[in-house]
């Protein structure tokens, strides 16, 4: 069976943990810095802050803005349950619009869910592949919206319109307008999680670029501080001694990131330009194996000054129902192949069905949703496994799709 999204571990990462280990050090400490250093380096925005889980993160940006009761945060309807599960937590009410044939928010349908009440938009960076952010940035910063803008707390007065978050949860590695993501928002969280490019086993990264009057430093140092109760020293600075005097100087949160899951991350950002040039050459492989093949959709790896981080291969099946695709997918797992499906429309999940949202009101969500099959791509892959993959969609498609037809026949 070929696996679906394997942890890329080899003998440096394994080596980075263990010198942790032996260090005598294993939290908050010199290699969560390092990693900080890293991905800020990687992707051009000087200020990184690393933590515990792309959700704990996103709840944390939110608290800090000032979500009170009722307050609305944008986002797309597909996308994974913790986009809008930190609105939730963080006292807010997700708003959900639908998205374009890329599987990303639809600008224009963000412009017209604006109210007085909305706080903050987030768009997702699907699969890897770059939003539509100066279309979104430009709305968050038009006279009319701007008018609407209603705001409630200090910082939100301060930055005087709605907050751009950026969900890049897929998307380190990606590029927009030759730039890595997070230049056309406020905040860019990533993604650390097992099945990312790059993983802490469980983490998550904050790329904080708000505009003047900011200052990102000072950000930084507070965010980091909200991280971690709000205490004043961290452990490690705690442990050098006679050091133990501390404050906790408001309500903060206990999401830090220990050295322990940043040595994974610093082990492989050191080889990630390599291991994302792997990614695209796998991207490439499929795109060519399916170039004549007239029923299959694939997605957009470059396109209009955008380019993928290549997390995903969303590959889309034309004409198909839902059930269909579900069969494909057995007898794809039948010849020894994983995939995926990413991901199930927020609107069609119990939770978010018992607060009122309807996928009828998501047309092009729910159309992408039931033709979506997640191919294998990452760095440890064959060219013979592609080859293979890529040969059993096409099999498993003309099985299933003759089978339908002898039944409606």
């Amino acid at each position: 069976m070929i696996p679906f999204s394997p942890p890329y571990i080899d003998k440096e990462v394994i080596d980075e943990v263990v010198d942790t280990l032996q260090s005598g050090w294993i939290t908050t400490g010199p290699k969560v810095k390092a990693l900080e250093e890293e991905i800020a380096d990687f992707i051009g925005i000087p200020n990184v802050l690393c933590v515990n889980s792309w959700t704990s993160g996103a709840i944390m940006v939110l608290k800090w803005l000032g979500l009170q009761e009722g307050d609305e945060v944008i986002i797309p309807a597909y996308t994974y349950s913790a986009t809008a599960l930190a609105v939730i937590h963080a006292g807010g009410k997700p708003i959900m619009v639908d998205v374009d044939d890329d599987f990303n928010m639809n600008p224009e349908m963000f412009r017209n869910a604006v109210t007085p009440k909305t706080k903050a938009v987030i768009p997702v960076d699907f699969a890897g592949y770059p939003c539509k952010y100066q279309e979104i940035y430009d709305i968050a910063n038009d006279s009319k919206v701007i008018q609407l803008y209603n705001p409630t707390s200090d910082i939100q007065k301060k930055l005087g319109r709605i907050l751009v978050l950026s969900d890049a949860a897929h998307s380190l590695g990606a590029r927009y307008q030759n730039k890595g993501i997070g230049h056309k928002a406020d905040v860019a969280i990533f993604s650390l999680h097992a099945v990312k490019n790059v993983t802490t086993a469980e983490g998550g990264a904050i790329a904080i670029n708000m505009p003047l009057p900011f200052s990102n430093e000072d950000l930084y140092a507070d965010l980091r501080l909200m991280t971690l109760n709000c205490q004043t020293k961290d452990a490690y600075s705690k442990s050098q001694g006679g050091n133990w005097k501390y404050d906790i100087t408001g309500l903060g949160m206990k999401i830090n990131m220990a050295d322990l899951n940043a040595a994974m991350g610093l082990a492989q950002m050191r080889v990630y330009p390599e291991l994302l040039q792997r990614r695209k050459e796998v991207f490439e492989r499929y795109l060519k194996n399916f170039e004549k093949i007239d029923w299959i959709i694939c997605p957009n790896m470059h396109f209009e000054g955008k380019e993928s981080s290549c997390h995903l291969f969303p590959l889309r099946i034309k004409g198909i129902t839902g059930n269909q695709r579900d069969a494909i997918i057995r007898e794809i797992t039948n010849l020894g192949v994983s995939v995926n499906v990413h991901f199930i429309p927020l609107p069609m999940l119990t939770f978010f069905k018992g607060l009122g949202y309807d996928i009828a009101d998501y047309p092009k969500a729910y159309e992408n949703f039931i033709t979506e099959i997640s191919l294998p791509i990452y760095p440890q892959l064959t060219d013979e496994e592609i080859n293979k993959i890529s040969s059993s969609i096409i099999s498993s498609y003309g099985k299933v799709v003759e089978t339908y037809a002898k039944i409606v026949g």
